[in-house]
This record gives C-alpha cells, sequence and structure tokens, in this order.
C-alpha cells in the first residue's frame, strides 16, 4: 500500500544557525501526511531511557522512530534523507523539528564522501536539540568507522583529507575547545571547503606534501584515543530500542551469548585507546573484524535470489534464533546497499535500508525507514528532490 505525498525537500547549507520560521515564512519540516509530531502539543509519550555506556538499550515507547542507512560523506543526501524522516528543517537552520521523534543512523558515515565531520557535526548538534524537545538521535558505527580508527585509510576521498586539515585548523581557531569547534563545524565548513578549493591551485592537484598533511591530519583525529575516535567511541555497534534492534551488519547467534553491552563496552575502550591499559582486547574482533562480525555480516543483507530454498531456510532460522535470544520482533540493518531501496524479508522481521544514497557509492535517491507502535514503512522520493515522497507500508 503506497501514499504519496508533496513536499518541498531543497536546502542550502548555511554559515550560522537561522532562528525558527515566523509565522509569515513558508517552513518546510518535511513530515509526511501522518504528522509524526507536534511540539506544541502536551507530549503523551513517555520519558527515553537509556541503558549502557555507549548506549545498548533503550525504552522508548509510544515514540515514533526514523532508521537512516549509509550516508558516506554526503551530506546533501544525509540532509534530503532527514528532511524527508521529518526531523530537520530544510530552511538551512538546521533545526530540529522532530518534536519526539527518535532519529537512529547506522553508520558508515566515513569514507567515499567528502563532508563526513560535517555530517557526524550535523547529528551531534541535532541529537543536543532534540534531547531539549524530549526525542533523541542515536548513531550505530559501521565497519568504515571501524576501519578508520585501524588505521585503514583506502576508502577515504581526497576532499575527507582536505576535511580533517580544514578542520584541525579550526579546531586551533576555537582555541581546542573540541565541543565548540566540533558541535558548529557543519555551520562554517561549506565556507572553508570554499577557501580551500579557490587555493587548490597553489598545492596541484598531484601535490604529495598535501596529501601527506591530510593523513597526518585524519591519523591524529582519528587514532585510538583520538578526539574524533573518541567521539565515535560515545555510539553503540548495536542498539536495540524497544522490541527493535539495529547495528550495521547483523547480529548473530554468537554475538548475543557474547552479550551485546560487552561488545559495545569494548569497541568504545579500543576507540578511546583504553584497551591497552585495561582488560580489553586491543582490537574487539568479535565486532569489528571477519565475515561474521557485527560490523561486517552480509548475512541477512546480501541478495537471496540466487540461493536454494534450504539456504534461505538457514538464514531465516538464523536471524530467528538471534531475535529470540536479544528479545526483539525484528532487526534492522545497513552495511549493503539494496538495488530496490528500503526493504524487508521473512516476515519483515529483517530491514535492509543501505540504499547506497552516496555520491561516492550508487547516487542513489535517499529512502529512511519509520516505525510507529511497532508498523513498519519506507519513506521514500518518487522524484527528484524537489518531488513527491512515496509512503510504502510493509507491516
Amino acid at each position: 500500500m503506497a501514499a504519496s505525498v508533496s513536499v518541498r525537500l531543497s536546502c542550502w547549507l548555511p554559515v550560522h544557525h537561522q532562528p525558527p520560521c515566523s509565522n509569515s515564512q513558508i517552513c518546510c519540516t518535511s513530515t509526511t501526511s501522518s504528522t509524526p509530531h507536534n511540539t506544541n502539543a502536551a507530549s503523551i509519550r513517555s520519558p527515553i531511557v537509556v541503558n549502557g555506556n555507549p548506549p545498548t538499550f533503550v525504552s522508548a515507547p509510544r515514540h515514533r522512530i526514523v532508521a537512516v542507512g549509509d550516508l558516506h560523506g554526503d551530506l546533501d543526501k544525509a540532509r534530503n534523507a532527514l528532511e524527508m524522516a521529518g526531523v530537520l528543517s530544510c530552511d538551512g537552520s538546521d533545526l530540529w523539528v522532530g518534536g519526539e521523534t527518535v532519529l537512529i543512523q547506522l553508520g558508515d558515515i566515513l569514507d567515499r564522501g567528502d563532508d563526513e565531520i560535517a555530517i557526524l557535526s550535523l547529528l551531534k548538534s541535532l541529537d543536543i536539540q532534540a534531547k531539549a524537545n524530549g526525542g533523541a538521535v542515536f548513531q550505530v558505527n559501521g565497519n568504515h568507522e571501524t576501519m578508520n580508527v585501524e588505521g585503514d585509510f583506502r576508502y577515504v576521498d581526497s576532499g575527507a583529507f582536505d576535511e580533517c586539515v580544514d578542520f584541525l585548523e579550526y579546531l586551533e581557531y576555537c582555541n581546542h575547545n573540541w565541543e565548540q569547534a566540533f558541535g558548529g563545524w557543519v555551520g562554517v565548513s561549506k565556507r572553508w571547503k570554499e577557501h580551500r578549493q579557490a587555493s587548490q591551485n597553489y598545492w596541484g592537484p598531484l601535490n604529495l606534501v598535501k596529501r601527506q598533511k591530510g593523513v597526518i591530519a585524519r591519523s591524529i583525529l582519528l587514532r585510538p584515543g583520538g578526539p574524533l575516535a573518541s567521539e565515535l567511541a560515545r555510539h553503540p555497534v548495536v542498539l536495540k530500542v524497544d522490541d527493535w534492534v539495529f547495528c550495521h551488519g547483523g547480529l548473530l547467534p554468537h554475538h548475543v551469548a557474547y552479550g551485546i553491552e560487552r561488545m559495545n563496552r569494548e569497541v568504545s575502550h579500543w576507540m578511546r585507546g583504553l584497551s591497552e591499559s585495561d582488560d580489553y582486547p586491543q582490537i574487539p574482533f568479535i565486532a569489528t573484524r571477519g565475515y561474521d562480525s557485527v560490523v561486517w555480516s552480509r548475512l541477512y543483507s546480501r541478495d537471496m535470489s540466487d540461493l536454494e530454498d534450504y539456504q534461505i531456510d538457514q538464514i531465516q532460522s538464523v536471524l530467528e534464533e538471534t531475535l529470540q535470544a536479544v528479545g526483539a520482533k525484528a532487526m534492522v540493518v545497513g552495511h549493503t546497499p539494496q538495488i530496490t531501496g528500503v526493504n524487508c524479508e521473512f516476515n519483515c522481521t529483517i530491514w535492509r535500508i543501505d540504499v547506497g544514497m552516496s555520491s561516492g557509492v550508487l547516487d542513489s535517491r535517499p529512502e529512511v525507514l519509520e516505525i510507529r507502535e511497532d508498523k513498519a514503512r519506507a519513506i521514500r522520493s518518487k522524484g527528484d528532490k524537489h518531488g513527491m515522497l512515496q509512503v510504502v507500508d510493509y507491516t
């Protein structure tokens, strides 16, 4: 069942935050006809309760949940997706308009795009605003986050190296006040990029000194214990919200047996550079390495059209065992781009929401998953960013 509503999705990137729209202004919040939030109405929802550090178990009964897949450094597509989700204003003010919505981003913000830190900065700002309005923003780390903390820069765009250099200079400009610099970066990154590109001829397209400077800057930020790695350490690799579990690659029975809170804690300690001094593995293999690790598994997200029936039955059996062990009704994953868009399998007990929206991947139209009262549906654009939204109900 599908329904469409007309909504304008254009945005511009501001240098500074703008005030909310006045009554005389046209204010677009990219909501669907279901009106997911009303910040003026008295709240009828229970408070959001978070357990674990980093967050692992979240109780958010009756709250609208929106999940967004891999973003890979594409700030424009990230904005479009968040506007479609009804949580980001589209007047360029970077305001949270989601009310008490719970937003979950499923990782892989890093690599294959230029504006990684700007996206992280935007989500940080939205989290602060969401909490003030009874909502919340959660991020789940993916394999590209863990790869970069390991120092694996194979998939880093040249523009992303440049952003690291720019951000370190901006951090110095902010007197090394991390919260100020990180929170404000999304509002000034465009201006810094334009200034850098204007002087690009000075460096020359193949200047090895420029490249080396970018690698050093990225290493400073993302090495275990580095400021950006420590920021990523705030986020889990597995998050359970009510009866739904969210992870980048896929949760398996042996992960649950090991303990998802334990995995989250070990990855966080490693990212913060504490592993060598504490009783934690240097690199948490079960969560971050190997084809069956939480951030790398493609068991549930792979194309199943070439599998035999017995193989599909085996995958479904593993999924059912995992969900029963973790006490969830369904799982949401990213990691593997879905050519057909957001979709579900096995009676919608597994949702695959990576649509490859980044220009560095498939450059596809953004799509998001909305969960309301345990019913999920995909929200997607039918045309360009000025076109219609299509809401597809699955459950």
